[in-house]
């Protein structure tokens, strides 16, 4: 795989989640918190071996990401919200509508250097009560939203995604990375696919396909520092370079939803797929 995959095995770290999500390393703790959505709570795994209860309940969070502070910034879909957990534990809501309504429910994040906070509001967890709770969609839509913590301000970035899931920025982070798996309720009609969007401030412009997604379709994703992709499928996790050409796959026994990088030198891969948090260390860094 041209050099990415270390002569490592992929390793099955634990098996505690109904449906495991949003991984995210925090480097201070030397662990991963993950989310087990449908279970309403959340795990942290240590790299000494450990697995701990980190929140219950989780008001369903999803995905997750790691602020400059690292603090962990969440997607709520029971509390339809963006969260964030303080130093301390406390937990904090940061925002929950969108000119008075409320979001369907946040899906995946990803923070930017300056501190903005950009994520996807699919209707995944309104659509029944295994990830949520049912409800009809205030803001008609599913878009992509830029959210600054700082002063409180909130834009709609894209509004040309069917149904937004994970994303992810390039290195630089003059590119957006966002999968559309609408072909899940739109078979005919819908993508599997992975979108290219340019970041122009708060918005995203030039948005076009980047690679296609099978088997299954495209849930969450990383990207390493040299601009390859790392994208969960229904079997395992498709590595694209920087062009959106295919480099390899890591086979995984279960589906996989997300993965992210980790370790103390950052080239371990952690990928969550359905009950289980697993490991593959690569020769690349996220």
């Amino acid at each position: 795989m041209n050099g990415l995959m270390a002569d490592h095995q992929l390793e099955c770290l634990c098996s505690p989640a109904i449906w495991a999500e949003g991984p995210v390393w925090l480097p201070q703790q030397d662990a991963v918190v993950f989310s087990d959505v449908k279970g309403n709570r959340m795990f942290r795994w240590s790299r000494q071996g450990e697995l701990s209860l980190w929140r219950s309940p989780s008001h369903y969070a999803n995905g997750n990401a790691r602020d400059a502070e690292g603090r962990v910034i969440s997607c709520e879909h029971g509390r339809r919200c963006i969260s964030r957990t303080e130093s301390s534990g406390e937990v904090q809501m940061l925002i929950e509508r969108v000119d008075g309504k409320r979001f369907n429910s946040p899906n995946d994040v990803a923070v930017r250097s300056d501190g903005t906070i950009w994520f996807t509001d699919p209707p995944y967890g309104i659509t029944g009560d295994e990830e949520g709770y049912k409800s009809e969609s205030q803001v008609i839509g599913c878009y992509l939203y830029c959210f600054d913590p700082r002063d409180g301000s909130l834009n709609i970035a894209a509004c040309d995604l069917q149904r937004p899931n994970g994303l992810a920025f390039s290195p630089d982070e003059s590119q957006l990375y966002v999968a559309d798996m609408s072909i899940v309720d739109f078979p005919l009609l819908g993508r599997s696919e992975l979108r290219m969007y340019q970041v122009d401030g708060r918005e995203l412009s030039c948005g076009r396909r980047f690679a296609a997604v099978a088997p299954g379709f495209p849930d969450g994703f990383c990207v390493d520092r040299a601009g390859n992709l790392f994208c969960s499928c229904a079997d395992g996790v498709l590595i694209f370079d920087s062009q959106g050409k295919p480099r390899g796959k890591i086979d995984v026994p279960e589906r996989v939803s997300n993965c992210t990088f980790g370790g103390p030198d950052g080239n371990e891969l952690y990928i969550t797929a359905t009950t289980s948090l697993y490991r593959r260390v690569l020769n690349t860094q996220g």
